[in-house]
């Protein structure tokens, strides 16, 4: 996975941190998950479900099921980063019993029933957008007897942009990278998104309303909150167009005349609301999360302790300034390396979550690659950090993260002044510690490894 691993895994405790990051990512994959999330009449494949006969029209879906011949079609609509990873999956199951759907990622599989059409993150595209209008067409046909498979993972919110109302693509583009570079964290940033748009906070499920659907849901939110995962295209939202202009004060966002307009519009009652908890769309709409950042998580502290390493889940949920965060985590490591507290040496360190970094500079780079150069810098000895985002792409780069250790800077001063320009992708490409991947198929977060000799 890891692209000329054997030159970056240089230590073996930088092979170790490659290692789980490697099986991190691979357990969060959606043909894993979906496998074990979703079966039909009791069976793996569509092969061994006819062989079981009448059982083969019971579909289950995590601790749900549905009678297949209730529906006269099933259709797979949806996006995110691992959608069309989720559509591939749920054809491997299903087969022939999936009639049709329209999924918009960024990182294309083959189907053979489900329309995969493509979009672009972090910032949303013109292709993006006329793949959004295919979906919410594909929405917007289905029917009471209809049920809908919706895979909605992280990303979705910039792979599937519908710009509502008088706002235009530039100003939807223009208002994402404002977002983005302002340090707000994913809740923020999506209070506003929502409300510019004709799918995010539950209007996709108004949209399919009044069909079934059964969301299986990648999550790359700390915490999991159904509103905030792609924005919530087939979740209730409880923020507002008042929540969304405060984000924008807060952050002081110079937004276009369009998104100021239709944001202090809607704060007045002149737009409606998002749809709420009680908006009718939602009687025939269940989510389920089938993995998260503890999928992640988890997977990689089995492989660390299949190596004979003590291991500590610090926290899925870190957020806040990526290189603050680097600053704390260090801090927990020396403590477990001096003293045996929170745990013992030889041991690995992970956590989870999603910082941010509030752009100041005009450099390359992202969360994080400037968690790890952060990190790098208070590192003085057995102590090896990995820090990826879980999709492959940190920030607007090609690269997952980055493994440091007390190599990694020579020059502090260069260092802290890549950092304060927000350039640290340059500086950590010419040490050979950038970890490139490639997209990877899934989106369940960032995920830190910390290797404490």
């Amino acid at each position: 996975m890891i692209e000329d691993r054997e030159r970056v895994a240089t230590t073996d405790a930088r092979d170790l941190a490659l290692e789980c990051v490697e099986t991190g990512i691979e357990a969060g994959r959606p043909q894993r998950v979906i496998r074990e999330a979703v079966s039909l009449g009791g069976s793996e494949t569509p092969a061994e479900s006819r062989e079981g006969g009448a059982a083969d029209e019971t579909l289950r879906i995590a601790d749900e099921t549905y009678d297949l011949s209730a529906y006269d079609e099933v259709v797979v609509l949806g996006g995110g980063n691992a959608a069309a990873h989720v559509a591939a999956a749920l054809e491997d199951v299903l087969g022939d019993r999936i009639d049709g759907g329209v999924v918009v990622t960024d990182d294309p599989a083959d189907t053979e029933r489900v329309a995969i059409r493509e979009g672009d993150h972090p910032v949303p595209s013109q292709r993006g957008v006329e793949s959004t209008r295919e979906l919410l067409a594909a929405a917007d046909a289905a029917g009471e007897r209809t049920l809908v498979l919706a895979a909605i993972t992280g990303g979705g919110s910039a792979v599937m942009p519908a710009p509502a109302g008088d706002v235009s693509l530039a100003a939807l583009q223009e208002t994402t990278n404002a977002l983005l570079e302002s340090g707000a964290d994913i809740h923020e940033i999506n209070a506003v998104r929502k409300h510019c748009s004709a799918l995010k906070g539950g209007h996709l499920a108004r949209r399919a309303a009044p069909a079934t659907v059964v969301s299986l849901i990648l999550s790359d939110v700390v915490g999991n909150d159904l509103s905030v995962i792609a924005s919530g295209p087939m979740a209730p939202d409880a923020s507002t167009y008042e929540d969304a202009l405060a984000v924008v004060d807060r952050y002081g966002i110079d937004v276009p005349d369009a998104v100021a307009d239709r944001l202090e519009r809607g704060a007045v009652g002149e737009i409606d609301e998002t749809p709420g908890p009680d908006d009718p769309a939602f009687e025939t709409v269940s989510n389920h999360v089938v993995a998260d950042g503890l999928t992640v998580l988890e997977a990689a502290r089995d492989a660390a302790a299949e190596r004979g390493y003590e291991t500590l889940i610090l926290s899925s949920r870190v957020r806040g300034e990526a290189r603050d965060a680097a600053t704390t985590h260090v801090a927990v490591a020396e403590e477990a390396q001096a003293t045996g507290t929170p745990v013992s040496a030889p041991a690995v360190i992970l956590s989870g979550g999603e910082t941010t970094v509030t752009v100041r500079g005009s450099g390359t780079g992202g969360p994080n690659q400037e968690f790890a150069t952060s990190a790098a810098l208070d590192l003085e000895g057995g102590i090896t950090v990995a820090a990826v985002d879980t999709d492959g792409i940190d920030g607007a780069t090609d690269v997952a993260g980055a493994v440091v250790d007390e190599t990694t800077v020579d020059d502090a001063e260069q260092a802290r002044e890549m950092l304060a320009d927000n350039d640290v992708y340059p500086y950590l490409a010419e040490r050979g510690d950038l970890i490139r991947t490639g997209p990877t198929g899934t989106n369940l977060n960032d995920l830190r490894v910390f290797v404490v000799e």
